[in-house]
């Protein structure tokens, strides 16, 4: 059945892909001059792409020396059939203390739990260097944007101090701005974290890491265009045999063309936009934008299952 699907995405035009705002940059010199004051990195990553996109920067100037804990959220949403492939692939290109799996809206989560000892047990076997006579510990949160830095740090303290949340919460890539004032998560240990915004790439290398962000919401949709990331799952979908898609957008079978998978499902749902013709009347067409909207909707939020959008890296 595969044969008569696409076998490689070339759409996208290339300068898309290069988002690095402006407080990202400021983001990234804060969070340099702020490591000389913490103890452990606490890097968070989206579990469908625990390959793609993970900031390559980290690994030589925010990281380095101090332990560096890499928590994969919205497990959820992930196919952890790859998990030991994944964490070995992980384990051998850079150096981790240690890989949590999480789900940050699910408060018994026992991966959540995991964090603070962890993290506590990694500071004390570890070389604190110039803040081996602080008495508190300090914690940098780092990641591309909307992976769930916020919610992780609202489900530490909550779990341990049973405290609503601190820092702002939002689906939208890039919500924390600035580096924020510390935020305490611990009395005894004394244990503080700092809640830092997401720094993505400033160049994605390759069009499929950008538009496995996008897919994932960590890159904002307009900037590459709902169509153009609805096109790319269905053709993800394709590639992989994952044909539920079928029966959800109304189509009679699994095909290559998006622009009639859209206007199939607006049609079949009577989701119109209004136009108005030359001669004054008004013509409706098939909206769309508005299903490639209600597709990735219905992926980010796990209709179609679960998935490792990085099962080609491993």
């Amino acid at each position: 059945m595969t044969s008569k699907f696409r076998q490689s995405f070339k759409v996208v035009d290339k300068a898309l892909l290069r988002w690095f705002p402006g407080h990202m940059g400021k983001g990234m010199k804060q969070m340099q001059q702020k490591l000389k004051s913490v103890d452990c990195i606490i890097e968070v990553h989206d579990a469908r792409i625990p390959l793609s996109g993970r900031n390559p920067d980290f690994k030589y100037s925010i990281s380095g020396l101090k332990p560096h804990i890499l928590v994969l959220n919205k497990m959820d949403l992930a196919d952890l059939n790859y998990k030991q492939k994944v964490e070995e692939k992980i384990m051998s290109q850079q150096k981790i203390s240690k890989i949590i799996y999480t789900n940050c809206k699910n408060s018994l989560c026992p991966g959540v739990k995991k964090i603070m000892p962890t993290a506590l047990n990694l500071i004390k076997g570890s070389n604190r260097y110039n803040r081996s006579e602080s008495i508190d510990f300090r914690i940098m949160v780092i990641g591309v944007p909307n992976v769930g830095k916020s919610s992780l740090i609202n489900s530490i303290r909550n779990t341990i101090l049973g405290k609503k949340s601190a820092a702002p919460v939002g689906a939208v890539a890039g919500i924390t701005r600035a580096v924020q004032h510390q935020i305490k998560v611990s009395h005894d240990p004394l244990v503080y974290v700092l809640d830092t915004p997401g720094v993505v790439s400033p160049t994605i290398k390759n069009v499929e890491t950008g538009l496995k962000l996008a897919l994932c919401a960590t890159l904002q949709d307009h900037l590459v265009g709902e169509e153009i990331i609805a096109d790319y799952l269905l053709y993800w979908f394709n590639k992989n045999n994952y044909f539920d898609y079928v029966s959800y957008l109304n189509c009679d079978e699994p095909t290559d063309d998006i622009r009639i998978v859209l206007a199939k499902a607006a049609i079949h749902r009577k989701s119109s936009i209004k136009y108005l013709n030359f001669d004054g009347s008004y013509i409706y067409r098939p909206d769309m934008q508005g299903m490639a909207r209600n597709f990735l909707n219905a992926f980010r939020t796990g209709v179609f299952g679960k998935v490792l959008l990085d099962n080609d890296l491993l």
